[in-house]
């Protein structure tokens, strides 16, 4: 049973500055590099997306790496150069928050805040996060069940914040071909029983930069309010990350399909 308590099914829309995320048939894409490399690239990067169309530009500036000896982000200046990146583009950021000492920076530079799969099961900092009038993305943990998802948002909602977005990104199975396994039968499953809207990434759920564009239309056939996908401007020498991002030239077609959804979010053309 799914005795959540805060979230109970009723629809709740996230707002961000004129953005709506969670009305039906509208989805929303969240777009940009895996870390934030330099300010040039964020920013070329940020007013290239916008000239396409997006809705909110993602980077990320601490990284959470299974290598301690990948590279980790730029940290602050991360930070630092994504809220130029947004300002210079007129659009919102979202960036991801890795510890409670730095709930006021990220809350400063991002309009979202992102809480990563490894920290599903951080709870001292979901009731953080919970606690503040800022949206929150929650990615699913790379190991979590549905209702351990459901219930990390809760850990968020009960402390009074349920601007809340969920987003699936694959969990892990015995499956190597793909990073992650996309589990698309979540998502009508946890809008049904929080209300709240849900994204999928694609990029992460799969891994390979070929499969982002066939994953992203049927993220949206199930009823996806958006996607959050990986774009970087030379892929193959992106320091983070680089296989599953795709370019410009493929984030525009996935963004001119996404434009052509109409009367329901099963009719794709």
């Amino acid at each position: 049973m799914l005795n959540n308590k805060a979230l109970n099914g009723e629809k709740i829309i996230v707002n961000i500055r004129d953005i709506k995320i969670g009305i039906d048939n509208r989805p929303i894409i969240i777009a940009g590099p895996c870390s934030v490399e330099s300010k040039n690239q964020i920013i070329e990067t940020a007013l290239s997306l916008k000239e396409i169309g997006v809705d909110i530009l993602r980077g990320g500036a601490f990284k959470p790496r299974t290598s301690p000896y990948a590279f980790q982000g730029l940290g602050y200046k991360g930070l630092e150069y994504l809220k130029q990146a947004g300002e210079a583009a007129g659009i919102p950021v979202v960036t991801e928050l890795m510890t409670e000492n730095d709930l006021n920076i990220v809350s400063d530079c991002a309009d979202i805040i992102q809480i990563g799969s490894r920290n599903m099961y951080n709870y001292p900092l979901l009731e953080a996060v919970g606690e503040i009038n800022k949206p929150v993305l929650l990615k699913r943990g790379m190991s979590a069940s549905i209702l351990e998802w459901i219930m990390a948002a809760e850990y968020i909602a009960a402390r009074g914040n349920k601007n809340i977005i969920l987003c699936e990104r694959g969990i892990r199975t015995f499956e190597t071909y793909t990073r992650n396994t996309l589990d698309l039968s979540a998502v009508p499953i946890v809008k049904k029983k929080t209300g709240l809207p849900v994204v999928v990434d694609p990029s992460h759920g799969t891994g390979i930069r070929e499969l982002v564009n066939p994953m992203s239309r049927a993220a949206l056939a199930c009823g996806a309010d958006g996607l959050m996908i990986e774009v970087h401007l030379d892929p193959q020498n992106a320091l983070c990350d680089g296989q599953q991002s795709i370019t410009l030239d493929e984030y525009k077609s996935i963004y001119e399909m996404k434009r052509k959804i109409i009367i329901s979010p099963t009719s794709i053309h």
